[in-house]
């Protein structure tokens, strides 16, 4: 991923869940199940169609002072999160 202007979304087959048996987020696709850590949930939880990655990376870093200069790890989950399909820019 080159451009952090981006607006990430789920791809139309996943659906994030809060999965309180998991105690955690999971990805929810028709043929199973993705069991999301706890970093992985909060930001696809912040993908909302509408935000940039460069705002969900702000929004995070203001929800979680001490991830300050997490903007490069946000870029890196994003680009594997759209390597496996999990999401997709528009």
């Amino acid at each position: 991923m080159n451009d952090v202007q981006q607006i990430p979304t789920l791809h139309r087959h996943f659906r994030l869940q809060w999965e309180p048996v998991q105690d955690g987020f999971v990805l929810l696709y028709p043929e199973g199940m993705v069991k999301l850590n706890e970093s992985a949930g909060e930001i696809l939880s912040a993908c909302d169609g509408v935000r940039s990655v460069a705002e969900i990376s702000r929004f995070l870093e203001e929800k979680y002072p001490e991830g300050e200069g997490i903007a490069e790890d946000v870029i890196d989950f994003f680009t594997g999160a759209n390597d496996k399909g999990w999401t997709r820019f528009v």
